[in-house]
């Protein structure tokens, strides 16, 4: 079983960017990637409506941050320290050695590499820090932008379940990507 503790908060530096913990001072900018209907199209949850909504989601990400079951880091560049999207690890099955994966990205920043530098980032501290067997991502099959992510880091399509999720009135698809450590 897998022993984890995620204090202190693992600060990654990569080329371009710095994954950090996501703080108070964030709340702005997780307002924005939270209710923002481009950032939204394919989380397929109920947007935030405030920033009390946005201190609600934050506020289960320290706690599953605190309970060393899931951990996100906010994305900055690394000369500006304000969030442009954020990537965590969470679900995590510690009997398992297995994981869930996921981003966001804010839209002016996309198409820029940003996303794969994050990942592979991750990718690296889930595999080589959790000591990770698998990692996972649940992804709305009609999010194409994300599977070709996934599959340019060599995550393969594991299945697909039809109709599985209910959200807004309506039963929508999901396709389930996974990652192997062969390391």
């Amino acid at each position: 079983m897998l022993n984890l503790n995620f204090t202190p908060f693992p600060v990654i530096h990569t080329e371009r960017l710095v994954l950090r913990e996501i703080t108070d001072e964030d709340l702005p900018e997780v307002f924005f990637q939270r209710s923002d209907p481009q950032m939204m199209k394919y989380v397929d949850r109920a947007p935030a409506r405030s920033l009390e909504d946005a201190a609600e989601f934050l506020g289960r990400l320290k706690a599953a941050l605190l309970a060393n079951e899931g951990i996100t880091w906010g994305i900055t560049l690394k000369d500006e320290p304000k969030l442009i999207g954020n990537i965590g690890i969470w679900r995590i099955e510690k009997e398992h050695h297995r994981a869930e994966i996921g981003y966001a990205l804010h839209p002016g920043h996309q198409s820029k590499g940003y996303a794969s530098e994050a990942l592979k980032a991750i990718l690296h501290y889930g595999f080589h820090t959790m000591k990770l067997h698998s990692m996972e991502a649940n992804v709305n099959p009609d999010n194409a932008a994300s599977i070709k992510l996934l599959e340019r880091n060599n995550f393969i399509r594991e299945a697909y379940f039809k109709e599985n999720y209910f959200f807004d009135g309506k039963y929508l698809d999901s396709a389930i990507y996974s990652l192997l450590n062969h390391s």
